[in-house]
């Protein structure tokens, strides 16, 4: 038997996790994945899993488990994107291919000529997709992001699914990313079935901050609507016992926290009690530009923490020097010292709705509701250039279509009668 893909020739142009579990998906359902990587560095997720069992963060393997899990049927070719020479090879793969993919930001998708507008001039019939943070319009679109800075704390899920004193700070490696790619395939698939009837390819773009407010859009919905946050409904208990919470889940995370050799990866609190989520995976490369904007440069001048592994052996004093730092401003002081370095913080969600990036890349779409007016809710996270999603209609009433519906199907009035007086209807 055929398999659902078979024939699909899917060019896959990224790394780390997102966009290869998407090209994944694709693979598993036939389609002839080929996974691009740097000749010299491959792509970063083949180490993945070994740094954070260093760190007691994932079940030690010598089987890398997590690579099988997110590249299976595929095949791996290294090109040099950076080179001439490199850029060729992919525009000459584009030209027979279905599908490219990839996590490159605007500057780099640009820089490497595999943005849409050249690759469709070479391959009409490419479906182009794409994964950023923020999305493709807004402030911080450009803006270095993992999951667990765009999708997880900036979009609020730590916030909706905790409670005072309980608070949730952990988070598994691409919890975010998985539910993203699963988007991207489903972006893709449809695609291919409009091409199929239109003979033309689109571009697909999905971002982690908007999936991430799609993930709970129950509580955003609502916030959307009543403009409430949770504490302003929800009863809160005394706060000597969250203090008393607060301090036990403080001190657990600190236990945990011993165990990172990054000093610069983790959670700091600011003086007005906001948390930080910083997600920095090359730290040698973020190590200087760190300690400038926490304001110690002479940490980043020493000799001894150039590498990882210098810092490794001071990790718990330069947390604690970080700790003490961070509590000396508030999170707003901190928004502009901070920029350009992956981090986001624990947003609320009234926060969230009225969260500048999210309002200016289109995570939220406005419509006429009949009894409530303009009203705002969550927008489809997969958006697509040539038949993008929209609203055409709010939620229906109970049964408010059975008449039309059936009269649609060829019943009759009289039909309609005779099962209203049966029951089978109301």
């Amino acid at each position: 038997m055929a398999m659902a893909l078979e024939g699909i020739k899917v060019i896959d142009c990224s790394q780390v996790a997102a966009v290869p579990m998407a090209a994944r998906i694709l693979g598993d359902f036939g389609a002839d994945v080929i996974h691009v990587e740097n000749p010299t560095t491959g792509d970063y997720w083949r180490v993945f899993k070994d740094a954070q069992a260093e760190q007691g963060g994932a079940c030690p393997s010598d089987f890398d488990y997590n690579w099988e899990n997110f590249n299976r049927n595929k095949r791996s070719c290294t090109v040099d994107l950076s080179t001439e020479s490199g850029r060729a090879i992919i525009h000459k793969m584009v030209k027979e291919a279905d599908v490219f993919l990839s996590n490159l930001r605007t500057f780099e998708l640009e820089r490497f000529q595999v943005d849409y507008e050249t690759l469709s001039k070479i391959n009409p019939r490419i479906i182009w997709g794409n994964v950023n943070g923020y999305g493709k319009e807004g402030p911080d679109k450009d803006l270095p992001a993992y999951d667990a800075t765009a999708y997880w704390a900036r979009a609020g899920i730590p916030f909706a699914i905790s409670q005072p004193g309980i608070p949730t700070y952990g988070y598994r490696p691409a919890i975010g990313d998985n539910v993203v790619g699963m988007s991207l395939a489903y972006g893709i698939a449809q695609a291919l079935y409009v091409r199929e009837k239109t003979g033309v390819g689109q571009q697909i773009d999905v971002s982690l901050l908007h999936t991430g407010l799609f993930q709970i859009s129950f509580d955003v919905s609502g916030a959307l609507i009543t403009g409430l946050d949770r504490d302003d409904w929800m009863e809160q208990p005394p706060d000597e016992m969250i203090q008393q919470a607060l301090m036990a889940a403080m001190q657990i995370m600190g236990f945990y926290s011993a165990r990172f050799n990054s000093p610069i990866s983790g959670m700091y609190m600011t003086k007005d009690g906001r948390a930080l989520i910083f997600v920095i995976l090359q730290p040698d490369r973020y190590w200087v530009k760190f300690c400038n904007a926490v304001g110690r440069p002479d940490l980043g001048e020493n000799p001894k923490y150039q590498t990882i592994e210098g810092r490794a052996e001071d990790v718990a004093e330069l947390r604690q020097i970080f700790t003490e730092i961070f509590m000396t401003k508030t999170y707003e002081e901190w928004r502009p010292l901070l920029e350009g370095i992956p981090y986001a913080p624990n947003q609320s969600l009234k926060e969230v709705i009225k969260d500048q990036q999210a309002i200016a890349s289109g995570c939220f779409v406005e419509y006429d509701h009949p009894t409530q007016g303009r009203i705002k809710q969550v927008a489809n996270p997969v958006i697509m250039s040539k038949t993008p999603a929209n609203v055409r209609m709010p939620a229906p009433e109970f049964g408010q279509h059975t008449e039309e519906v059936l009269l649609e199907y060829g019943f009759s009035w009289e039909d309609i009668t005779r099962f209203k007086d049966e029951r089978a209807i109301a």
